[in-house]
């Protein structure tokens, strides 16, 4: 039988010398773990999980060209609208579907509508183009779905992966026309992070902001200045912003976006599913963007700027098959449009990323 007694206090124990030479070998458990840059910069405005908003044009002359007509339909000669503006609802979503160190997997979707409002007593001339016709009577309408892959190698160097799929014409949701005509955009960096305040990268993008197919080189730029306040978003030529930060609640964002794509045209019996025609509309935007923080996550966005036409013509294709036409090429519009300058403003409600 065992007997337990209190130990007696008043002798003094004697600690024995810790060796430390048994430490020689140690490491560190993680000392041979790879290190990984993120892909964010301090002060970068919030990236948007989900957005909904709506944009609003101020009025606008739109002069088209003649239409020319092929079997059975006459041509069509030039007209002019003035639309009151053009709206309509914008909604995004962007999910990380993966996030670790060595790679980031985000996936998305976009609904853009432009609605475009007339005037009350439109000229004869403006019901007669089936171009016309169609914008007024379905306006416009992108849905699509991407990607973006962020992919760093190790602590300043990464990739850049983005990539979208778009459905863009003078569609509804009964009929939303041939999936083939889906507009695929893609682009490509390669990066720098020195770090946490700076991001570059340089690499290339095929794109339809310019309203056509075009293949553009890109540089990317996220800087924040040392004293916190000031800094530069810049994925160019697509955008440029300089940013004025308030606080960790509220910045100001000036610049401008170049937005555009190109859109099917089959909104009556002149524009039939077998011609092929597409309108190819870009813009810029000069811009003012403030954001501030609601609650928490929840953001509240509002920008106001001038819309300028970049391009507003109209392709019809050869037995269906886009062309290239790029920068320098010379293939001749089927239509030349012109769409009056105006300012736009746009609100909007975004959930954002911790």
């Amino acid at each position: 039988m065992s007997v337990f007694s209190q130990q007696d206090s008043t002798v003094v124990p004697v600690e024995e010398e810790e060796d430390f030479s048994m430490y020689d070998n140690l490491g560190f458990a993680d000392g041979d773990a790879k290190r990984y840059c993120t892909s964010k910069v301090f002060d970068l405005s919030p990236a948007k999980l989900i957005s909904f908003g709506f944009d609003l044009e101020g009025p606008a002359t739109l002069v088209t060209d003649s239409f020319p007509g092929v079997g059975n339909n006459g041509g069509f000669g030039p007209s002019e609208s003035r639309y009151r503006g053009v709206g309509g609802v914008r909604f995004g979503a962007n999910i990380p579907v993966i996030s670790r160190n060595d790679i980031i997997i985000q996936v998305g979707a976009t609904y853009w509508q432009h609605q475009f409002y007339e005037e009350e007593n439109p000229k004869l001339a403006l019901a007669e183009n089936p171009v016309n016709q169609t914008i007024r009577s379905n306006g416009l309408r992108t849905t699509g779905l991407n990607t973006t892959i962020f992919k760093p190698f190790n602590e300043k160097h990464f990739a850049l992966f983005q990539a979208s799929g778009d459905l863009n014409g003078d569609y509804n949701f009964s009929n939303m026309g041939n999936l083939d005509r889906t507009r695929i955009s893609a682009a490509a960096i390669f990066g720098w992070k020195k770090h946490d305040r700076r991001m570059v990268g340089v690499g290339i993008s095929r794109t339809y902001r310019v309203g056509e197919l075009n293949y553009i080189p890109i540089v990317l730029v996220n800087w924040t200045a040392p004293n916190r306040k000031w800094g530069v978003e810049a994925l160019a030529p697509a955008r440029v912003h300089v940013r004025r930060t308030f606080s960790s609640r509220s910045l100001l964002l000036l610049g401008y976006e170049l937005e555009g794509n190109s859109y099917f045209l089959a909104g009556n019996n002149a524009l039939s599913d077998d011609r092929f025609i597409e309108l190819r509309r870009s813009e810029l935007r000069i811009r003012a963007v403030y954001e501030r923080s609601l609650k928490n996550f929840i953001w509240i966005s509002l920008q106001a700027g001038l819309r300028y036409n970049y391009a507003f013509e109209v392709d019809e294709f050869q037995d269906g098959n886009e062309f290239f036409r790029g920068f320098f090429g010379d293939q001749p519009y089927l239509m030349e449009n012109t769409l009056g300058n105006t300012f736009y403003t746009m609100i909007s409600i975004n959930l954002v990323s911790p």
